[in-house]
């Protein structure tokens, strides 16, 4: 019947195929799942959404997903591995959130709230910081002073001390790194020297290869997802995480 919920196994079927159609892949083994020709399988496949079409978010929601897994996969290591210091929360934590950020983000500062709840009410929360400066020129100064902070055991300290700056300017920031407590005129050396600019620029390529084109932007287990989606969702994701590493299965999407 239009509408009612299709049996379990034809359901499998048909977003099978497709997913494989909208991969590209129909032609080869998609219709070969069915026992069908490729026509009668393309009929059946519009047939069935026709039918049902509420089976198509549910089906691009996990191509989608699944995708992004995919390209977590063979970067996980270098996600999560921390440029020296640059990190919130538990440093030994099992669970670990990675965020792209960039200092100008007005959404990156929206969510600094959301990510310190988080970590309060997380104690084995990792938050590796991914310095991914975007949009202006300031925002590659800050992002260059938080390194150094880094660098000096400082990192926390600089980043809420400049998300709480009005604004980002070659004042704020130097502010910032007063409040912090940072060795200025080391942090100015190390910058000046380009220390910093390798981190950066790999930074800039593993949001890339994620997809990613603005910030924040969000790792967590085998989850990735963009803009100042808010705590709850957060939340969510490292409850995802934490059970599919307790499951044996290091954050990965069913």
């Amino acid at each position: 019947m239009t509408g009612s919920s299709p049996p379990g196994g034809f359901r499998t079927i048909a977003i099978f195929v497709l997913g494989a159609a909208l991969l590209g892949f129909a032609g080869g083994w998609a219709w070969q799942a069915t026992g069908a020709g490729r026509g009668a399988t393309e009929a059946i496949v519009r047939n069935y959404i026709l039918d049902h079409p509420e089976v198509l978010p549910e089906a691009m929601q996990r191509l989608q997903e699944r995708e992004i897994a995919y390209r977590i996969a063979p970067l996980r290591a270098a996600l999560e591995t921390p440029y020296p210091g640059a990190v919130l929360g538990n440093p030994g934590g099992s669970v670990v959130l990675v965020e792209f950020a960039d200092y100008a983000c007005p959404f990156c500062r929206q969510s600094v709230g959301d990510v310190e709840a988080l970590i309060a009410e997380n104690a084995d929360l990792k938050v590796v910081l991914r310095e991914d400066p975007v949009l202006s020129e300031q925002s590659y100064e800050a992002a260059r002073m938080a390194l150094a902070a880094a660098d000096q055991g400082r990192f926390r300290a600089f980043h809420k001390a400049m998300y709480a700056q009005d604004g980002i300017s070659a004042q704020t920031i130097e502010a910032a790194a007063r409040e912090a407590g940072l060795d200025l005129a080391r942090a100015r050396a190390d910058i000046a020297a380009g220390k910093y600019d390798p981190e950066l620029e790999n930074n800039r390529q593993l949001a890339g290869a994620m997809g990613f084109s603005g910030t924040p932007s969000w790792v967590i287990g085998d989850q990735g997802f963009s803009g100042a989606v808010g705590k709850e969702a957060l939340a969510d994701a490292i409850e995802k995480a934490r059970s599919a590493k307790a499951g044996g299965r290091d954050g990965k999407t069913s």
